[in-house]
């Protein structure tokens, strides 16, 4: 470690030892657990029903956007067990130590978004338990500027504020939450389940409804660019974790753990959790006259305890999704700026801070916005990134780093003065495909050729095999 640049290194950053890879696959199957059950996962399948869907077409279109992610998850987790090197060290290897600062950045200001955006919910339940031990007495005016009333912005800072202690105390103590969570969680979600199947005396209308899409229907004939759409926004939905997943699999005991520990916790507890949100939809057509997707909506409807305990049991998913996707990744990326002012710790509080600022019940105005502007937009940048690791580390390091180097501007990794051009240059030219389609779906221009807006709907996956070809031929004699 002498040798190594001050610039480069520091205690958060530098590999993992025996001594602190204490992940086994149960910890990481309960880390995946904690994480999906969250508002956003209860609310996805709304969108997909809400452009036509039926329920089962909504529910496996979820499930089979995370059996894709999960491929690249465990690939790219491969390196992060292996070396203990966390996601912006990995980079590294495929940007140049200094380049690799920009993917970093790039995926942490996207979980400083989504950092704002849980939060946002989080503080939401907080308000409504206010309202409902004191009968609306905190209800307000929104106040100018902010667009939201004093009781609701103090309750945004208090679930702000709780994030606070494990920022503090590390990725350790993010384990700890997320492994007694994930059995309260799914328990809370079975109950909530039961609880509108018998008060509603079964599911209701909606599970019976047939696809828009069929023969005859409004929709007929226009499933399938429905649906390529809505698979990309599911991919994308952790196309961020998907990229910093070695910040968590730097701790694994084996490969072994990591990988079945993933296998298990992500794709069929996301199904689950979809239909879950789905069928207590439809059953609240029912118990209260329409259909209610926000559950923290629901619980304000239930009274009593059962909002007391639904709301406190939201509270803890979101705030372990929230821990865990969204904190971590810029924690590290905002250290690997300047690793020797910025910690963990200090990263953390720079994106927390950063969550404020974003005012994110804004972004939160459009669930159209949300799924089609919002998933998809971030896939856009995030795929090539993840196409650039995947081709660097298994096609053309063969899993074979030089640990040391990533911590050396001269070493094998420093590309021009730690500038990997070929690294950069793919990025931009896989991202750039994506660009108008995204421009017209975000409302910045009101036409583009259409051809842009199917390269859009396939964003993520454009981006993969653009970034990751272009970078193996860009380096094909350089390495």
């Amino acid at each position: 470690m002498d040798n190594y640049d001050s610039d480069l290194w520091n205690d958060d950053l530098k590999p993992t030892t025996e001594a602190t890879r204490t992940w086994d696959w149960k910890a990481y199957a309960a880390l995946w657990i904690a994480m999906v059950v969250c508002v956003p996962t209860y609310m996805l399948a709304a969108g997909l029903i809400a452009e036509g869907m039926s329920w089962d077409q909504a529910v496996i279109t979820v499930m089979l956007g995370n059996v894709i992610i999960l491929a690249p998850m465990i690939l790219i987790g491969h390196a992060g067990a292996k070396y203990g090197v966390p996601f912006p060290v990995l980079l590294r290897s495929a940007f140049g130590t200094r380049g690799a600062r920009i993917p970093a950045l790039a995926r942490g200001l996207v979980a400083c978004g989504w950092f704002g955006i849980q939060t946002w919910v989080g503080g939401s339940a907080i308000y409504v338990i206010l309202n409902g031990l004191s009968d609306n007495a905190f209800q307000g005016t929104a106040l100018p500027f902010l667009g939201i009333d004093i009781a609701q912005f103090f309750s945004f800072l208090g679930f702000w504020a709780i994030h606070l202690y494990f920022i503090r105390h590390g990725t350790e103590s993010i384990r700890w939450l997320e492994t007694y969570a994930a059995p309260f969680l799914i328990l809370m979600g079975l109950s909530l389940l039961a609880w509108a199947y018998v008060k509603a005396d079964g599911f209701g209308n909606m599970l019976s409804a047939p696809s828009q899409f069929e023969a005859g229907g409004p929709k007929e004939g226009q499933f399938l660019g429905t649906f390529i759409a809505g698979l990309t926004a599911m991919v994308g939905f952790w196309a961020t974790m998907a990229l910093n997943i070695p910040d968590f699999t730097r701790f694994a005991k084996s490969q072994k753990d990591q990988i079945i520990g993933q296998m298990i916790g992500l794709p069929l507890p996301m199904a689950l959790f979809a239909f879950i949100g789905v069928a207590v939809t439809s059953a609240t057509v029912t118990i209260y006259g329409e259909a209610i997707w926000d559950p923290v909506a629901l619980a304000s409807r239930m009274g009593g305890m059962g909002v007391i305990v639904a709301l406190a049991a939201l509270i803890v998913a979101t705030l372990t999704t929230n821990l865990a996707a969204n904190i971590v990744a810029p924690a590290y990326g905002f250290s690997n700026l300047s690793p020797q002012k910025i910690s963990f710790r200090m990263g953390g509080y720079i994106t927390a801070g950063i969550g404020i600022a974003i005012f994110p019940w804004k972004l939160l105005e459009s669930s159209g916005g949300y799924l089609f502007t919002w998933l998809i937009g971030y896939s856009a940048l995030l795929g090539p990134i993840a196409g650039i690791l995947i081709a660097d580390y298994f096609l053309l390091r063969k899993c074979n780093l030089k640990v040391d180097d990533l911590f050396r501007h001269d070493g094998k990794y420093g590309g021009h003065n730690g500038w990997n051009i070929a690294g950069l240059s793919a990025l931009a030219l896989g991202v750039l495909p994506n660009l108008p389609g995204f421009l017209h779906a975000a409302g910045f221009v009101d036409t583009v050729p259409e051809i842009f807006d199917i390269i859009y709907s396939y964003a993520w996956f454009v981006g993969v095999i653009i970034a990751g070809g272009l970078y193996l031929v860009f380096t094909k004699n350089t390495n």
